[in-house]
């Protein structure tokens, strides 16, 4: 990634798409304990198709409304789709299927899409600026993406990371940019036209950037 540091004081990354790519194994894993863990009766090809679209039309949703869909909320969305009675599924059972995903998620990994990204960031921090992560998500909670980056040693390069999970909203809503500013106020003086946020998505990452009053780079 190349990236002019020296037009901004602050740079905000996406994760997904930008930073990271998630491992195929992972997804199938992931399918074959979504069907096995809830007893549903489809093939698991099925399960896969069915995951997958309520994983774009939620992104889609929560780009269109800047609202963010829970992880359960979405669980529940598949699981009715596959004909499994949502009564007979309760909130500790979710939480054990996500914890069990998590396991999964860590052992295959999403690969980091630049492996020497460090050394941007290293000349990010070494001109003393400032960096932090704004990320939407959907299956894979801000608590399990921090546990990532930890792994890859990257964590402490950033100032701050803000997910839509912990949030309650997702890019482009301007109000979630409006907090990254707000957090970065205390760390130095600094305006949004300082501020430049880099993603994949054009309407999430650009879009809402622009219209927070921020620079955007678009990867």
């Amino acid at each position: 990634m190349i990236i002019n540091t020296d037009k901004y004081k602050h740079f905000s990354f996406d994760l997904w798409l930008t930073l990271i790519r998630s491992n195929p194994a992972f997804k199938s894993a992931r399918n074959s304990l979504f069907r096995e863990y809830f007893s549903i009766e489809k093939d698991l090809e099925e399960v896969g198709k069915t995951i997958r679209y309520f994983d774009l039309l939620c992104n889609n949703i929560s780009e269109k409304t800047g609202i963010h869909i829970n992880t359960y909320q979405i669980y529940y969305f598949i699981l009715s789709a596959l004909d499994v009675s949502i009564d007979n599924v309760n909130e500790q059972q979710l939480n054990e299927f996500y914890n069990e995903s998590e396991t999964l998620f860590m052992k295959y990994k999403p690969e980091l899409i630049y492996p020497n990204i460090n050394i941007l960031f290293k000349r990010i921090r070494a001109e003393e600026k400032t960096m932090s992560i704004l990320s939407n998500t959907a299956f894979i909670k801000g608590e399990s993406l921090k546990k990532l980056l930890a792994y890859y040693e990257l964590n402490d390069y950033f100032s701050f990371q803000l997910y839509s999970d912990e949030i309650g909203f997702s890019k482009p809503n301007i109000q979630l940019f409006n907090l990254v500013y707000e957090k970065v106020k205390p760390l130095q003086k600094i305006n949004k036209q300082d501020i430049v946020h880099i993603g994949d998505n054009k309407i999430a990452d650009c879009i809402g950037a622009t219209k927070s009053g921020f620079n955007s780079i678009l990867i």
